[in-house]
Formats: C-alpha cells, structure tokens, sequence
C-alpha cells in the first residue's frame, strides 16, 4: 500500500518546476510562438551586448563615406557590411544600438501601464458601483480617441523627447490593463476562496493584491505582450514624425525619418530599420499569441 501511495505521489508534479513545465507543454505546441521566442531572444541579446558588438559608435560621421552601399569595400575589408546613412554614420552600429532603445521603451512602457492599470482595476473591481461606473466610463473616454492621435497630443503638450513618449504611449495602453484586470476581479471575486479569506477577516488591499490579483495574471500576462510590441510600434512612429526620441540617437523610428528623402536612391537607410521593427513586432506577437494559448485553458488542446 505504502509502494502504492509513493508511486502516486512520485507521477503528480508538485510546485513551481512542475507549473512551468506544463506551461511549456504548451507553449510549445506553437511553433510559430516558438519561433517568435528564439527571435525575440536573440534580439534582447543584441539590445545588451550592442556596445561589444557594433563596430563603431553610432554617432561617428564618417563624412568622406556618405550612402555607401551594404557591399564589400576596397582591400577586401567588410568595413561597413550595412551600408551608411546621409552622413556617414554605419547602419548596423546603429541599428544594434537602435534594439536598445526599443526594447528600453517597451520595458519602461509596459512597466507604468501594466503598474497603473492593475492597480485602477483592482480598485474599480473593488469600488462600489458610483466610483466603478466613474473609472470605467473615464477609461471609456480615453479609448474614444485613436491611441497614436492622443499619444501625439500629449507628446506636443510635454515636449518632444523620449521620455515624454514613452510616458505618452503608457497612458494611451493604461485603460486596456484597466478594463482586463477589472473584468477578471469581477470574476473571481465570488468564487469560495475569495469568500473564505473575507470571512476569515481579510482586509481589503490583502483580498486585492494576495487573494485576487494572481489568480488574475494571465490574461494581463498576454496583454503586456501585445502592448510591447504596441510600445515599439507607437514609439517609431513618434520618433518618424518627430515627436520621439531625437537625433542623433539611434532610435529605429528616427532613423526611418532621417532617410526618408533618400529612399529612391539608398534603399537600406530605410529598409533596414524597417525590417528591424516589423520582425521585432512579429516575433513579439506570435510570442504572445503562444502565451495566450498556454495561459487560456479554454484554448488548450486536449
């Protein structure tokens, strides 16, 4: 009986090891979310060892090798193997340094939104209903307007920079945090457990924030995802019209607004960082597309 009882226990996985596990079971069952993973992977590699591995720094001027192509040069030296931009800055320098800012501004982005909307939504989750029906209906207004027109209206009420957009960008995702997390609190606050910790005397932040919230992590999981790559997205283009990150910063945006009058005749100054974004964003959201799968038991094969 005892050989029995131990057999069982030994073929059910206990704890964290075993969660992530199963988390990865299926996970992987995407492939294409596993191909965004390993991309998304070597691009963060990049964004941290861009100072060891770009050949120079990326705002040297090399003014005697202006819209050099991406080609062998003479002596057979691979002295500028993506080319150079109007003024004679290296392209892959650039665009190395470029994954950091990018990754920078989704982390940073991702962080105050995820941060401020968790916390409103517990809160309207919680409120009672005047409080719930005046956060919602303010969320409500916020989504009324296109997310890049309001991140631009306050961008020019701030001040261009990168900092200012990227505090734009948060508060234009914040209401979706909002509306999930609230939604999810709704959902698990009559369930027995959060129940059982009310009656036991529970305070309300320790139902919040113990009780509820990590019961309610994967969907915001997925979210934060998605508005990473929203992140990356909204910030080049702030950074294109000029309201982003400024030059001479190697920002994949602002380099795309620099070269756009040299797109006809030096395709890799736009090309390039173009490409940089559209993969970045693709693998983000194929990444957060397996997430979504893993996460959602209603979604799991069975």
């Amino acid at each position: 009986m005892s050989d029995a009882s131990s057999a069982t226990a030994r073929s059910v996985p206990t704890g964290r090891p075993g969660r992530l596990k199963e988390f990865w079971g299926y996970f992987k069952e995407n492939r294409g979310a596993v191909m965004g993973l390993w991309v998304f992977a070597v691009f963060v590699l990049i964004a941290i060892f861009a100072p060891l591995i770009a050949p120079y720094d990326p705002t040297v001027q090399f003014r005697g090798n202006t819209l050099q192509p991406p080609a062998w040069q003479e002596g057979g030296q691979w002295q500028f193997p993506l080319g150079t931009d109007a003024v004679g800055r290296d392209m892959l320098s650039r665009l190395l340094h470029g994954a950091r800012y990018s990754f920078f501004v989704g982390i940073v982005v991702v962080v105050i939104a995820a941060t401020g909307g968790i916390v409103i939504g517990l809160i309207a989750g919680f409120a009672p209903k005047w409080l719930d029906t005046l956060i919602m209906r303010l969320m409500d207004i916020i989504l009324a307007f296109p997310s890049l027109l309001l991140a631009l209206v306050l961008v020019a009420i701030l001040g261009p920079s990168l900092l200012n957009a990227m505090i734009a960008i948060a508060l234009v995702l914040q209401p979706h945090y909002v509306r999930l997390t609230r939604a999810s609190v709704l959902n698990e606050r009559t369930k027995d457990y959060v129940i059982a910790a009310r009656v036991a005397g529970a305070k309300w932040p320790r139902q919040m924030f113990v009780t509820v919230l990590p019961n309610c992590l994967g969907p915001i999981i997925v979210q934060a995802a998605l508005s990473f790559s929203t992140a990356i997205l909204d910030a080049a283009a702030l950074g294109f019209l000029g309201m982003g990150a400024q030059p001479p910063t190697p920002e994949w945006g602002t380099m795309l607004a620099d070269s756009r009058e040299f797109i006809l005749r030096a395709w890799w100054v736009v090309t390039l960082p173009g490409l940089c974004i559209l993969v970045t964003v693709l693998a983000i959201n194929l990444m957060g597309d397996g997430l979504r799968d893993a996460l959602d038991p209603k979604l799991r094969r069975s």
